[in-house]
Formats: structure tokens, sequence, C-alpha cells
């Protein structure tokens, strides 16, 4: 009797038992909501920003081996770190001063000369250690980027608006465009034997063109949204989400960028509807979750790549000169540029997060190429996962140092302290 009854109880429970999601949605949300009170824990006893919580917790179970995502990204988790990058290109295209840059050209130049300088001190660094041309190339055009998604939440986390503010999210918006536009092509060729210069930039072209085209579709749908919807309304919200998730997964299949495509639709939006209007409240929550999953699931690949300590030296050596080249460049373009030479340095610490921009433009170069996909994984993955902790915290660093932002730089459970004794 007594054995008989645990085997009765499991194939009752057998029956009983319905499917569900499985055991990886499970994990995926214990994950997320560990990582939504690290984030709260980190900003209120240390004072940073949350994505720093959020970052060590996926660096922490990546590490320890969990399996929930795999490299190079695919199927679900690719679309999912696609939308969430997405939808803050989208919103940062949407701030983006078009004719900030008519009156004011030099920021123009401080971008181009920034990325120029970051791509090739990243590149002949790389080379100069003795990295392969096939992995050099793909990495110094990874290097390019500031991650507008780290800034986004540095800037919201610390409430800073000011020039040094904007500026560097305006400079870290361009090298985005730059870099996804390059990389994406880039993947096209990377398995082609050494071509002319037309040849090199049909893929560009291509992936602009497709990008160009699915963002304008983005824009005016919403601007069609505008006229007779509210903006602040829960269902243009849902309307938002829906359009920039149907025009990412659109461009992805056609082969074009559906990060740039959503940063091109946001620019066209702006300009098509030149009025200020506000971010939907509805969709913070939304977005914040996206944002949040986005940052675990870069944290989580990352940490899985091969750490040693050549590897090491050649994401040290990396780190260095591309601070070193975003600082320069945007010292060297900065006369006449209407910001002081302190807050020009302050505007290059400001660019040094990488995140998940750079892991989708390694996962489609390591896509294109499984036989150079070590070699780029090998120095790309720890230089975000590092930079992705490191710069957001450079990040505050410089914005604090700017006097930009209008929460003091103390923990909030400290100033809770001091308000009760008051």
């Amino acid at each position: 009797m007594s054995s008989f009854f645990p085997n009765d109880l499991l194939g009752f429970w057998s029956e009983w038992v319905r499917p569900s999601a499985g055991l990886p949605t499970v994990l995926w949300s214990l994950l997320l909501a560990t990582a939504a009170a690290a984030g709260h824990l980190v900003q209120r006893y240390i004072g940073l920003p949350k994505v720093v919580g959020y970052s060590l917790v996926g660096t922490i179970v990546g590490f320890a081996g969990f399996e929930g995502a795999i490299w190079p990204l695919r199927g679900i988790s690719l679309f999912l770190v696609e939308l969430g990058v997405a939808i803050v290109l989208f919103e940062a295209g949407g701030r983006l001063p078009l004719r900030w840059f008519r009156h004011n050209p030099r920021v123009l130049v401080q971008s181009l000369l920034e990325a120029t300088l970051t791509y090739f001190g990243v590149y002949w660094v790389l080379r100069w250690l003795g990295v392969d041309d096939a992995a050099a190339n793909p990495i110094a055009l990874i290097a390019i980027v500031a991650s507008p998604a780290v800034l986004t939440r540095v800037v919201i986390d610390t409430r800073a608006s000011g020039p040094v503010t904007e500026r560097a999210m305006t400079l870290a918006t361009l090298n985005t465009f730059y870099a996804l536009a390059l990389g994406y092509a880039q993947a096209g060729l990377i398995e082609h034997s050494p071509l002319g210069m037309l040849q090199r930039l049909y893929p560009v072209a291509v992936v602009l063109g497709l990008s160009f085209v699915v963002g304008a579709l983005m824009a005016l749908s919403l601007r069609s949204a505008l006229r007779v919807m509210s903006p602040s309304s829960e269902n243009t919200s849902i309307l938002l989400l829906a359009i920039i998730a149907a025009g990412a997964a659109t461009v992805a299949h056609l082969g074009g960028s559906a990060p740039l495509a959503a940063l091109i639709g946001g620019v066209l939006l702006k300009a098509l509807h030149p009025k200020p209007w506000a971010w939907p409240r509805q969709l913070g929550t939304a977005a914040s979750l996206l944002t949040m999953l986005m940052f675990v699931l870069v944290s989580v690949v990352a940490a899985q790549a091969d750490w040693t300590l050549p590897v090491a030296g050649l994401v040290l050596a990396l780190i260095g000169v591309r601070a070193v080249a975003k600082i320069a460049g945007v010292a060297i373009a900065n006369p006449g540029s209407g910001a002081s030479w302190k807050q020009a340095l302050w505007v290059g610490c400001a660019m040094s997060p990488l995140s998940s921009i750079a892991l989708l433009i390694a996962s489609t170069l390591v896509a294109a190429s499984p036989a150079r996909g070590m070699m780029i994984t090998g120095i790309a993955l720890p230089a975000i996962l590092l930079m992705e902790v490191l710069g957001a915290v450079l990040a505050t660093v410089a914005i604090y140092a700017a006097g930009e932002s209008s929460r003091p730089w103390k923990p909030e459970a400290f100033s809770v302290t001091e308000d009760t004794q008051r």
C-alpha cells in the first residue's frame, strides 16, 4: 500500500498538471524580479543608476552558467533585444535636434571626428597587439557605439538636464547611426574576398535604403494616428509599441536594420510633427520592462565569453584607447561648438557605455561568419560586459561633475534617514 501510494499520486498529478510556458519562462521571470530588486537597492544604497544592478544580476547568472540565452542571438531573444533597442532609438531619434545642426554644424564635426578616431584608434591598437584584421575591423566598428540605452537610463535616474547631457545623447545617437549602417553592411561582406569601393558601398546603401523606407512608413503611420489620437492616450501608447514592433520585425526580415529603422522613424516623425510631444506615460512600464530585460540579457550573454589573461589585456587596451579617442574627438572639434573645454571632457566621458546595440552588431557579424565569430566574440563580449557596468558609472560621474543632475549624489536610504531625523 505504501509503495502504491506515491505512484498513484504521481499518476494523478501528471494528469492534473496543465501545459504552461515552461521552466525557462519561470526562470526568466524570477531573474527579472531579482534584477528589478537589485536595481532598486543599487540606487537606494549606493546612489548608482538602476542599470548597474540589472547588469550585475545578469553577469552573476551568466557566470553561473545560466543557459537561457544562446549566442549568437536568434529567435525570440534576438527579437526582444531588437525591440528594446528600437524603442530606445525611436525616442532618441525623436529628440535629435536637427535644427541645432544647421545653426551649430560643429556638433556634426565632433560626431564624425570622434567616431573616426575611435575606429582607427581601436583598429590600429588591436592590429599592433597581434589581432587578425578579420577580427580587428569588426571590433573597431563595434567600439564606435556609445549606448543611448544606458545613457537614457542614467539621465532618468539622475534627473539630469543641461548642455553636457544633451550633447552626449546627441553624439551617442549619431555614432549609433554610423555603427549600425556600417556594421550591418559589414556583415554582408565579411565572407567575401577583397572588394572595390563601389562594391563595399552597395551593402551600406541597401541597409540604409531598407531602413529608411520602413522608418518612413512607421513615421507616417504614427503621424496619421497623432492627427486623431491624443499623445497621452493609452491606445496611442499601444499603437506606438505595435508599430515599432511590426517595423522592427519587417525590416529585419527584409535584410535591413531594425534599430536603424526605428532611429530614422523617430527622426522623421519629429520632422513631420514638430510640435513638442511627450513620450506616452502609459508606455513607461512596458518600455522599462523591455529595457531591463535587454540589459539583463546582454550581460547574461556577454558573461558566457571565454575569459583569459591575454583576452583581458586586449580588452583593457581596447577600452583605454576607445576612451581616449572619444574624449580627443570631442575636444579637438570643440572650438566654436558652444561648449567649454571642461564640458567637452565630461561629454567624452559620458559616451563610455557599451551595451545592447554593440551586442546586436556583434551578433550579426558572428552569425554572418561563424568561422571568424570566435575571434570577434572573444574580445567584443568581455568589452561590452565591462563597459555596460563601468560605462554607466562613468556617465554618472560625468553628469554629476558637470553639475547637471537635480538629484544630489547621495544614496536615497541615507537621505530618507536624514529627513526623518529633521
